[in-house]
């Protein structure tokens, strides 16, 4: 009786999920290990800066981040990605430094974070290249793989991973 009342909700459930994604989201891509270390070492971020990774996806750069304690936060929209995220976040004890938020990050204020990781899509980037140089302080970080900003110069660039500084206003 408890498990055909339970069906239900999971199927409505993933509905939600899917409609979300066809919505608002791109796809869930894992990054590879090896390009979150190369993403990180070429941030050159240090443990009293505060990074973000926009559409966290399963949290794998927040987790290696707050593992190196640094403070980090993911904001990503798809609930079972977050969900995900939040529990492995428990298992590891890195409460204290790594945050998952189900939200979308074309709503979040950037401007506190030093740097800001993004595996993005092709057709984000030039709206999220506008919405980073106005939102984020003079000296901050983005570092992006795959698809690299269209008018943005990158500072430095490893295979599909590209840095980018913002510079004074």
């Amino acid at each position: 009786m408890i498990i055909s009342m339970f069906i239900p909700l999971v199927f409505l459930f993933f509905l939600l999920v899917i409609f979300i994604l066809l919505v608002y989201g791109g796809p869930y891509v894992p990054t590879k290990e090896k390009v979150i270390k190369k993403m990180i070492r070429l941030s050159g971020i240090k443990k009293n800066e505060t990074a973000v990774d926009l559409g966290s996806g399963d949290g794998r750069i927040v987790f290696r981040l707050a593992e190196k304690g640094i403070k980090t936060y993911g904001y990503e929209i798809n609930p079972l990605l977050v969900l995900l995220s939040r529990m492995t976040i428990r298992k590891k004890g890195i409460g204290d430094k790594a945050f998952i938020y189900m939200k979308d990050f074309w709503k979040v204020n950037l401007s506190r974070f030093d740097v800001v990781y993004i595996f993005g899509i092709n057709y984000i980037m030039g709206d999220l290249e506008k919405k980073l140089k106005k939102e984020l302080k003079p000296g901050s970080r983005v570092v992006t793989h795959t698809f690299g900003f269209p008018s943005w110069k990158s500072e430095r660039k490893e295979g599909k991973v590209y840095l980018y500084k913002v510079r004074g206003k």
